[in-house]
């Protein structure tokens, strides 16, 4: 039977709460009175992950299907083969970490039901986050807005659901940095927000330190601005404007007839300041560059080893 709802969930090395979060969703979605499938992407999983989700679709071939990745290619770029390979009218997108509680898809449907094309869930609390953790998000979504063209919802993470016609205008997009929230966003709709109590995690690592949050934001921000192009322009004004401000100085006293500010300290800075303004500029512009580079190579967003739930054979890529 086609199933009316999907639910995408990416897994990294969550052997402790895989079980769980299946035995959750199974609850929710069967609730609904409607027919549902769940796809589970092995995202390059190092632990007994994969086992036990391909023990998941042997013990419940009807609503499990398992994407075996060829590797680790990321959280988002798990997230877009699930959604690939998703068959519903509506399909949620859930982390199976247990943070986010798959009970919220219930109430995301009624959203859905009301006429929307995507309900994403909004971060109402925060529970068992450091107030480091908290204070670089609530920065972070707060400057993601203000030099974005896009308007991403505060607070809110991948936890959404879509309507088929909302997921087929994403799934155009392949672009090979993907910050999915922003993607969602930029394709427009009816969209509306659930707000919802993040739980702490109860079992398994963190998934996100602090350099692959800063990866994340960076990838983020340059994939819908750009903003730190325009900040390397404005950095490299200044640095002019500072030259030709201390070279007035210095004419200035030199016909007062007071000694000049001179020295090799005084070079030396001078020298650090403007080569670290060039660095800074040539940096942020090889970013953007190293974009363009991985979008001409044109290689696949993923490759799957093996699918379990849609005739058991390997898949080709998708590019």
């Amino acid at each position: 039977m086609h199933p009316k709802f999907s639910v995408v969930a990416p897994i990294y090395n969550e052997e402790a709460l895989v079980e769980q979060f299946y035995a959750r969703v199974r609850d929710v979605m069967t609730g609904l009175g409607e027919p549902w499938e769940l796809i589970l992407v092995n995202d390059g999983c190092r632990d007994r992950s994969p086992e036990l989700m391909d023990a998941l679709h042997a013990a419940d071939p009807e609503h499990v299907v398992v994407i075996h990745f060829a590797r680790n290619f990321g959280h988002q770029l798990a997230i877009t083969a699930g959604l690939d390979h998703a068959r519903g009218q509506a399909v949620a997108v859930i982390d199976s970490d247990l943070q986010d509680p798959p009970e919220v898809i219930a109430e995301m449907v009624a959203r859905w039901h009301e006429g929307y094309d995507v309900a994403y869930a909004v971060r109402a609390e925060r529970e068992g986050e450091t107030w480091f953790k908290l204070w670089t998000a609530r920065a972070f979504y707060r400057l993601i807005q203000r030099i974005t063209d896009v308007d991403i919802p505060l607070d809110t993470g991948d936890f959404r659901l879509m309507d088929r016609k909302a997921l087929d205008a994403f799934l155009q997009m392949r672009e090979k940095r993907r910050f999915v929230r922003g993607m969602v966003s930029w394709i427009g709709f009816r969209q509306i927000g659930v707000h919802y109590k993040r739980h702490a995690r109860t079992a398994g690592e963190t998934k996100f330190p602090l350099h692959k949050m800063l990866r994340f934001a960076f990838d983020g921000i340059t994939s819908f601005s750009q903003f730190p192009l325009k900040l390397s322009t404005w950095a490299g004004t200044a640095a002019v404007g500072l030259g030709l401000l201390l070279a007035l100085v210095l004419l200035i006293l030199r016909l007062g007839g007071s000694a000049p500010l001179a020295g090799q300290g005084l070079t030396a800075s001078l020298v650090l300041f403007l080569g670290g303004v060039q660095l800074w500029s040539v940096g942020i512009l090889g970013e953007y560059v190293g974009r363009l580079h991985e979008e001409a190579l044109d290689r696949p967003l993923y490759l799957i080893r093996e699918i379990k739930g849609r005739d058991d054979h390997p898949a080709p890529p998708v590019s």
